[in-house]
């Protein structure tokens, strides 16, 4: 688990935290200080894929050559470091929703992209639970993230709503809870590779409309 000061936690929570992470994307960096970022994000990604999210962010700095209080500067708290590591994830899940927009069957569609997030979630151990508790945090680090992610599903679901194939009353934030759901149950079941195909065939059995 990490270690982080109650000190650190203090100072890098809430609307001021995520007011810094919004000044630095338009500051430009210094060389020095863009190696130390990029190093950072790549000792990040590595350390979130192989032990997990609530990995020690000490041991994220020290392997980057920096020091803790560096690591602050760029990402004022856990959730903006996740935030920062998972953009590139993001925006290919995005992009794939913009391929499905046109899709003959736009509930076909809507399930596919569903299942990219699956993937995609049950990648890192952790994040599936950042990403359900951001859904309720819009000052959340991981904001940036689930806001478009949202925005793109909502657009899915829709059209397969308008096509009659998904019942009017399923919310786009409903439906993203159920799939962090199923890619937390998919992280914890390492060992059943067939889980999330199984319980996103029973949510899909409650989703559809009339028309089938």
């Amino acid at each position: 688990m990490a270690t982080e000061t109650a000190g650190q936690r203090q100072t890098a929570q809430g609307p001021a935290a995520s007011a810094a992470v919004r000044a630095q994307d338009v500051r430009p960096m210094r060389a020095d200080a863009r190696r130390n970022y990029e190093r950072l994000l790549t000792e990040a990604r590595t350390a979130f894929t192989a032990r997990g999210t609530d990995t020690s962010l000490e041991d994220i700095a020290r392997r980057a050559g920096v020091g803790i209080g560096t690591l602050y500067r760029h990402f004022p708290n856990r959730t903006a470091l996740m935030g920062a590591v998972f953009q590139g994830e993001v925006d290919a899940l995005l992009t794939y929703a913009r391929e499905l927009a046109d899709a003959p069957q736009p509930c076909a569609a809507l399930v596919a992209w569903l299942r990219a997030i699956i993937t995609h979630a049950s990648t890192y151990r952790g994040l599936s639970r950042a990403l359900m508790t951001a859904s309720a945090d819009e000052n959340s680090g991981m904001a940036r993230c689930s806001v478009p992610m949202r925005e793109a599903g909502d657009a899915l679901l829709t059209r397969a709503q308008q096509a009659g194939a998904v019942r009017p009353d399923v919310s786009i934030g409903d439906l993203m809870q159920l799939t962090n759901g199923i890619a937390l149950a998919v992280e914890e079941s390492p060992d059943d590779p067939q889980l999330a195909d199984r319980l996103l065939t029973l949510t899909l059995s409650g989703l559809k409309g009339e028309r089938r």
